[in-house]
């Protein structure tokens, strides 16, 4: 359906999975699943964080940080793309896209500030080891993750604006399972979405400047950890920075690929693909790869959940009895 100019849009029809009902409870039952695992790894990483006074320090500060984003990241689109499934329609109101891009760009930016300053935090405790305490500071840490937070939410408000201000009489059909700028771009009436297109770029080289940054410091650490001559402490600085390098690599790769790309040089189901990998997965997996190989993580983890079921089996008996 196409709209002149005049008309408003009231809504718009998101991507679907499939138009087959048993594929479509199949995507509702996959994508609960890792909303899932994605909760529960995020929700335990900042319980276990904030209760437990020996992580309190700048690399847990972080990625307690880093896990309250993955949890928002996540949270904007995967309901709504589960409840679409579930329901079996694809409709998302205009003021409800508004909100899906403010939050989806809000969350990324943050996040990826929070990842640049988490490579600096390993590269001042590697490469700087008698200054990391001087350095990153209690009152350090917080004004880091506070401009993370505010530079976040100044860059989404700066996009969202530029986008919505745009008319659009392309059609309301967005090629994606959520509301994505370059698909909504492409429903501009006029070269009025230029404007928007020049603060992409501009963001993306600053994503791209943070993203050098954070190789370059892991070269630097890398360097650093190979002249360790304990095999142990080799072990455990690589184990904290591979998965970390790893994740920013997969975040910002298939971002950077989804935004640069002619729209309309992808099918959609490969549209489709690409968003799950920025999207979910790094939420998903942020958890996982710290949880598992962090072993300060993983016994606080495993205290706390043993401290839950013993004062839960204690609170049994006392009942019972």
């Amino acid at each position: 359906m196409k709209m002149s100019n005049e008309t408003a849009v009231t809504e718009f029809l998101l991507l679907g999975f499939s138009d087959v009902r048993e594929l479509q409870i199949l995507h509702f039952v996959v994508f609960l699943v890792l909303y899932l695992i994605s909760l529960l790894g995020n929700l335990l990483i900042i319980t276990a964080i904030a209760l437990n006074h020996h992580l309190h320090t700048p690399m847990y500060f972080f990625l307690m940080n880093l896990s309250i984003l993955d949890l928002g990241s996540i949270s904007v689109s995967i309901p709504k793309s589960m409840a679409n499934s579930l329901t079996n329609t694809r409709s998302i109101s205009y003021s409800g896209c508004v909100a899906q891009i403010f939050l989806i760009f809000f969350f990324a930016s943050a996040g990826f500030a929070i990842l640049t300053v988490m490579a600096y935090d390993r590269y001042v405790a590697i490469c700087q080891p008698l200054h990391y305490e001087t350095v990153m500071n209690r009152r350090a840490c917080v004004q880091m993750a506070a401009s993370a937070w505010i530079g976040g939410s100044l860059n989404s408000a700066l996009h969202t604006g530029n986008t919505f201000a745009i008319s659009f009489c392309g059609g309301n059909m967005v090629d994606q399972f959520f509301c994505e700028i370059p698909q909504l771009l492409k429903l501009a009436c006029s070269d009025s979405y230029l404007t928007e297109v020049g603060f992409l770029i501009f963001s993306l080289c600053l994503a791209s400047s943070c993203f050098v940054f954070i190789i370059v410091s892991y070269v630097q650490i890398f360097k650093a950890v190979l002249r360790i001559p304990s095999e142990q402490g080799r072990h455990k600085a690589f184990s904290t920075c591979l998965p970390h390098l790893f994740v920013v690599s997969l975040f910002f790769c298939t971002s950077a690929f989804a935004y640069l790309k002619p729209t309309s040089s992808l099918t959609s189901s490969l549209n489709l693909m690409v968003a799950v990998l920025y999207s979910v997965l790094p939420p998903m997996m942020n958890p996982i790869i710290y949880s598992m190989r962090n072993k300060e993580l993983k016994d606080a983890l495993s205290k706390w959940i043993g401290w839950r079921l013993f004062t839960k089996n204690k609170m049994s008996i006392f009942l019972l009895g």
